[in-house]
Parts: structure tokens; C-alpha cells; sequence
């Protein structure tokens, strides 16, 4: 029942130590109830520095947690949060609920393989702990409002606060999430794209009556290049691969194990049977391999390009891992798509990088975004000829061979982002999820297109009142 009491302050925090992407998670109070919107870990950091400012929240005082998909930057850090809101239960669809657990199992393996090799701090939880909190997290369908105890509601119900999950179009299970309470609405977009990819397709939003929308901004330092279509991408990508093949090569293709994988194999059955590409072996990491099973295992069940593909069967790629994954030798005719994106040390991609850089035989294929501090992003801004660290463990090498740069964002271009909030005009936009110039673009423009509107650029760790 809804409660007797007078309206209470919307006020909203975000919980990032800076702006930028990074450990994303957000406290939103509404109607006197308290809710924390995914719980990151950033890459780039260890121990505290790594996680959200958790103390804000005050322990044991949210009312549920709101998960709203499994990649590290929004998943990486729940288990500490659920350590301290042990009374809170934890929303989010089932294919989050599948990947996260994975993804959370695989973030200790990658902190204890950290630690034993003097690079990181001790692991923030343990594989016990991750099996432990599963049993708190509740499984919610698209399009089906719900209250804070987990019961689903009839439209028109009446309730303190509910919560409704949207289709996002970034990757398998990610939603935005429409709060409602106090005869206000919130719409949390998390990470969205507007567009089809090669297996999502793209998000299905609310077009009205949303008061505040808070915004990811990831792309807004970056505007569409004239003329790009997805589908021209693609073959372009697959003449390359093609190209590689002729004169001799292999291409190695770093990319993110969850949603980054699975496109690009869905990609190159599609090279496949257009036979833009011919039959050559293919190879994956283990993470990646359990990840597309999950994929494959929900294909019917999800919003999806292609629900009849089987990746795994269609592809069947071979797998990397363990000691064979550091020691195998690049043949000629092979594709390798492994992770890291980023090509973190310690991690395939960095490993096979070795081997590829100084051969101009070969190819480097990127897919998605670099963080210019990481190896990829060094490569990227090395010219032909410049010389390459990849670890501190090994000497730099020169750069030969060829590399190219493909755009498959997983992210809603600018452009779409801002016909979006166009057409929504709401009353407040909070933009989250971006680096600083990402943010000033959008407050930017969506100051000029909505005057009446405010724009809040959220300082972190400090909460503004709506």
C-alpha cells in the first residue's frame, strides 16, 4: 500500500570517484526508498581506488540494488555491495543473471592471477562469496513493472516505488530501467544502443512521459563519421580478414569476451556463407567460450538477430586456454579473436600480440574503443615502423604489420542519443557514463535543443536534488 505521507525529495548521487567511465554505479532516493543502480569496477585501478564511493550509501540502508547488464564497469563491484546491504534484494534480467556470475567468477581468477604476480592487490572477494550472493539475485522479465519485495504489479497498481525493465540493445540482457514513484518517473538508459548490431537489436525505450532521464554519454566526444552504415562496416572488416588470408597471414582481432565476442562470430558466419570470407580455423579463450554458451543457450528466449544461429555449433570455433593458450604458435590462414579488447597484460590478446607485431605478413584488427593509456591504445597511436612495448617483462618490438581500426560500437552514437532525448524532452537530463568532454558535448547541445529543461553534469560523491 502506499504510504500517508507527504511528497519526498527526488535526489540522486553518483557514486563514481570521477567523471569518466569507470566504476559506474548511482544512488537514486525516491518516494522515501533508496536504490542503487549497478555496482562497477574500474579497470584501471586495484583495491579501493577501484570501486565506487560504496560509504555514501550508508550500510544496510538501500532498499534494492538494479543491475542493468554484466559487463565489469557496472557488474565488477556487486559483490561488495551486497556485503554491505545484506537486506536489499538485487534486480536484473536472466541473462544478466547467467553472464554476471561468470563474469564474476572469471574478475577473481583475473585478481588472483594479479597478485601472485606482484601486480595487484589481494582479490576484493573470493569465488564463495560470488556463489553465495546469486542466491539473493531475483530473475526479471522485459516490460513487467515490479515492486521492491520482487512482486509483480498489474498496471495502475498502486505501490511505494516500482521498477520497469526496457530492451537497451547493448548486449545480451542489458536494460534501461524505468523507476516510477511519488507520481514521478526516472529512467536510468545504462549502457544503450538505438541501432541493430549484428545479433542485438537495437533498444525499444519509453518515447513519453519521463521526468528525469539519466544519460549515458560514452560516445559524446565523438560524432558519427558522414555516411556510416553498420553493414558497409562489416564488409569492409571482411575484405580485410579476406586480404590477410592472400597474402599469407593470420589476423588477430582483440576483443571483449562478453557481447564484442559474439557479434564478431555472428559476423563471420554471415562472411561465411556469402563467402566473403572462406573456411579457415578460428580461435577463442575459454571466458569467451562459456560467455557464447550462454548466448546460445537464450537465443529463442531474447530480443535478437539471427534466433535460429547457434554460434558456437554454426562457427565452431576452437578454444584457447590454459597453458596451451601461452605457448601455441600464429599459423598462417587463422583467425584469432581473443581478449582482452584493450589487450591488458597478462591477457591473450597481449600475449599473441607478440608474435604478430613485427610480421607484416600478419594483421591487427581492432573493433571497439582503446583506452589510449592501455597496449591497444598505444599501438594505435604508433606509426608504422615505431617501436611497441606491450609488458614491462619483455622489450619493446617494432610495428609491421598492418593496422586497422573498425567501428562496431555497442554504444548509441551521439547523434542518436540526442534525436532520443529530443523526443523525450524531459524535465531533467543527468549525464552519466562519459569522459569529460563526452559530458560537456552533450550538456553543450541539449542546453541549446531544451531550454526549458535543466542538465545536470552530477560532481561525484555529491547528491543534487531534482
Amino acid at each position: 500500500m502506499v504510504r500517508d505521507r507527504p511528497m519526498a525529495d527526488l535526489i540522486f548521487t553518483s557514486l563514481t570517484r570521477r567523471v569518466e567511465i569507470g566504476a559506474n554505479s548511482y544512488l537514486l532516493e525516491i518516494a522515501g526508498r533508496r536504490l542503487v543502480v549497478d555496482s562497477g569496477l574500474h579497470p584501471k585501478h586495484d583495491g579501493e581506488e577501484a570501486l565506487p564511493q560504496m560509504g555514501l550509501i550508508g550500510d544496510d540502508t538501500a532498499d534494492a540494488i538494479i543491475l542493468t547488464h554484466a559487463h565489469q564497469d557496472h557488474v565488477g563491484s556487486l559483490p561488495l555491495l551486497m556485503r554491505r546491504q545484506p537486506r536489499a534484494l538485487t534486480f536484473m534480467t536472466e541473462a544478466t543473471r547467467l553472464l554476471s556470475e561468470i563474469m564474476l567468477h572469471n574478475s577473481v581468477n583475473v585478481m588472483q592471477r594479479r597478485r601472485e604476480g606482484g601486480i595487484g592487490a589481494e582479490p576484493l572477494f573470493s569465488h564463495r562469496e560470488v556463489d553465495g550472493i546469486t542466491r539473493r539475485w531475483n530473475n526479471v522479465p522485459l516490460r513487467q513493472a515490479f515492486d521492491l519485495s520482487g512482486e509483480r504489479m498489474r498496471p495502475g497498481e498502486p505501490t511505494d516505488v516500482s521498477v520497469e525493465f526496457f530492451d537497451a540493445g547493448h548486449i545480451l540482457g542489458s536494460v534501461g530501467a524505468l523507476i516510477r514513484g511519488d507520481g514521478r518517473t526516472v529512467l536510468y538508459t545504462g549502457d544503450v544502443n538505438f541501432d541493430d548490431q549484428t545479433i542485438m537489436q537495437g533498444a525499444r525505450f519509453p518515447e513519453e512521459n519521463i521526468d528525469v532521464l539519466v544519460l549515458e554519454t560514452t560516445r559524446g566526444d565523438s560524432p558519427a563519421p558522414e555516411g556510416f552504415q553498420r553493414k558497409t562496416e562489416e564488409l569492409r572488416f571482411g575484405q580485410a580478414i579476406h586480404d590477410s588470408f592472400a597474402r599469407g597471414g593470420s589476423v588477430l582481432i582483440p576483443l571483449f569476451a562478453l557481447g564484442k565476442t559474439q557479434e564478431f562470430l555472428a559476423m563471420l558466419y554471415d562472411f561465411r556463407r556469402r563467402g566473403i570470407v572462406k573456411e579457415c580455423p578460428v580461435y577463442i579463450g575459454g571466458l569467451s567460450t562459456k560467455l557464447t554458451e550462454v548466448h546460445d543457450k537464450l537465443a529463442k528466449q531474447s530480443a535478437r538477430q539471427h534466433r535460429d544461429l547457434q554460434l558456437l555449433d554454426s562457427v565452431a570455433p576452437f578454444v584457447l586456454a590454459g597453458q596451451e593458450a601461452m605457448t601455441a604458435v600464429i599459423r598462417p590462414g587463422r583467425i584469432y579473436a581473443l581478449s582482452s579488447g584493450m589487450m591488458t597484460e597478462k591477457t591473450l590478446s597481449n600475449s599473441f600480440a607478440r608474435q604478430v607485431l613485427s610480421d607484416p605478413a600478419h594483421s591487427l584488427f581492432f573493433v571497439g574503443y582503446s583506452d589510449p593509456d592501455s597496449p591497444a591504445g598505444k599501438i594505435k597511436a604508433t606509426p608504422q615502423g615505431g617501436m611497441v612495448q606491450l609488458s614491462p617483462e619483455f622489450p619493446a618490438q617494432p610495428l609491421r604489420c598492418p593496422v586497422e581500426q573498425f567501428s562496431f560500437s555497442a554504444h548509441s552514437s551521439r547523434e542518436s542519443l540526442r534525436a532520443y532525448v529530443n523526443r523525450l524532452r524531459p524535465k531533467t537530463v543527468i549525464l552519466v557514463h562519459g569522459d569529460q568532454p563526452a559530458v560537456a558535448w552533450f550538456a553543450r547541445v541539449l542546453a541549446e535543443d531544451l531550454p526549458e529543461s535543466r542538465i545536470v553534469c552530477p560532481e561525484p560523491g555529491v547528491p543534487v536534488t531534482l
